[in-house]
C-alpha cells in the first residue's frame, strides 16, 4: 500500500524528488491528481511512498 508524501506543482519537481527518495533507497511511485489521462509537464503531481516508511522519507530529507 502507498501512502501521499509530498504533493508537487509539475512532473519535474515530482521527478526530482523521486530520484532523491529513490537515490536512498527508498522506492516511491509519482501520480497526476486527478485523471491519470492528465499527465502532463503542468500538472499537480503526488508523490507516494510504502505505508509505514514516511519516517524513512522524513530522515533522508533532514539529511539534505
Amino acid at each position: 500500500m502507498w501512502v501521499d508524501y509530498i504533493k508537487t506543482p509539475n512532473l519535474a519537481t515530482a521527478e526530482m524528488w523521486k530520484h532523491i527518495l529513490e537515490g536512498e533507497g527508498l522506492p516511491t511511485h509519482i501520480l497526476p491528481e486527478g485523471d491519470i489521462l492528465q499527465w502532463g509537464e503542468r500538472v499537480p503531481f503526488r508523490v507516494m511512498v510504502p505505508r509505514g516508511r514516511e519516517h524513512v522519507a522524513d530522515e533522508i530529507l533532514r539529511k539534505l
